[in-house]
């Protein structure tokens, strides 16, 4: 079993930053991918970017490219999501989820693969 925590939500004017953090503990796979999701109120659960273990492969939706970034500690198991640059529209429930997945991996997506462990979720407000 994995146990993931997420912390670092908060509320923040537009333009502002905040820094979200997964870590992830129990038995973790030796080669992983980390995904961070958003759910906003009324809306479908959104892929925001994602991490691979070991060669640290990335993806970032469309909607964040440029203003968040995924960044690892493997040693730590755990994740860094910066989100700079905050815009109304990312007001959401932020959640961590880990997979398990070949060292071969070539495509790091939110949406490839099934997420089987996740954590309870962190707030983000972001004010206009």
């Amino acid at each position: 079993e994995v146990h993931l925590v997420e912390t670092g939500g908060g509320m923040v004017q537009a333009g502002g930053s905040l820094r979200l953090s997964c870590a992830a503990s129990g038995f973790i796979p030796e080669h992983y991918v980390i995904g961070w999701f958003r759910q906003a109120p009324g809306k479908e659960r959104e892929g925001v970017s994602a991490i691979k273990s070991g060669d640290h492969k990335r993806f970032y939706a469309g909607s964040v490219k440029g203003r968040f970034t995924i960044t690892s500690d493997d040693a730590k198991h755990t994740v860094n999501l910066q989100m700079d640059n905050l815009k109304p529209e990312d007001t959401a429930v932020y959640f961590c989820a880990l997979v398990e997945v070949p060292d071969t991996l070539l495509v790091v997506s939110t949406d490839l693969y099934d997420f089987r462990w996740w954590g309870q979720g962190t707030q983000v407000a972001v004010s206009s």
